[in-house]
């Protein structure tokens, strides 16, 4: 599914070089479930940035799905995203005076599906992540931030992506509803969807099947939980 090689990026600010992935290598099959932690300046957002194809390694290749990432122009890339990675970010990125079906079917809008058929995918991405039928036609600025992360969940899964990547999804959530959170990404994992999820906190990081921890731009372990 996924397989990082020798992956580096240096970033380069006048005559001074920073080496943010100092050769980062693994390997992540179908189905599993990986953390990625490491502390702040760790490397682990930018490898998150490769990982999601938003940004290029300086060097080293990277396949998505059997794709080698490091060689699609944007347009490519640009559906690389759109197909088969579901993003779920921190901030819930969702639009706020939107109904929750609205934000839930926005990737499908530009699609050629029609309204229909793209609420009916929206319903069922909507349960599957566990969220309440009685919230679907709330606007998301209504919801709590375990619902909103949900709904976003549910957004990440509409184009049925190959990958689920999830961006600290808890950094802004209170510990009991991280957990409900952390409960439905396992769920989904437990379906067969791969979920690799970027992190700093461990108590996080264990629900995962394997953790992989990232410190000054190199794996210094990987580890099944």
């Amino acid at each position: 599914m996924i397989e990082c090689k020798n992956i580096q990026k240096i970033y380069v600010n006048g005559d001074v070089e920073t080496k943010a992935l100092k050769g980062i290598s693994f390997k992540i099959d179908k189905g599993e479930f990986v953390s990625i932690i490491g502390p702040s300046g760790s490397g682990k957002s930018t490898l998150m940035h490769i990982l999601g194809a938003l940004d290029s390694p300086t060097d080293g290749t990277y396949f998505l799905d059997g794709a080698e990432v490091s060689k699609l122009d944007d347009d490519e890339l640009s559906d690389l995203r759109r197909n088969k990675i579901g993003f779920v970010f921190q901030s819930f990125n969702l639009l706020p005076r939107t109904s929750v079906m609205r934000n839930v079917m926005m990737p499908l809008i530009y699609s050629g599906i029609d309204r229909t058929k793209r609420e009916e995918k929206a319903r069922e991405c909507l349960r599957y992540a566990g969220m309440d039928e009685d919230k679907f036609y709330n606007l998301s600025n209504q919801l709590s931030g375990g619902q909103m992360q949900r709904v976003a969940i549910a957004r990440a899964l509409i184009n049925d992506p190959a990958i689920i990547l999830a961006d600290e999804p808890t950094g802004n959530l209170d510990t009991k509803t991280s957990h409900l959170v952390m409960n439905a990404l396992k769920e989904l994992n437990d379906k067969g969807h791969t979920v690799v999820l970027i992190t700093h906190e461990m108590e996080v990081a264990q629900y995962a099947n394997r953790i992989i921890t990232i410190r000054d731009g190199e794996i210094e372990s990987d580890k099944i939980n």
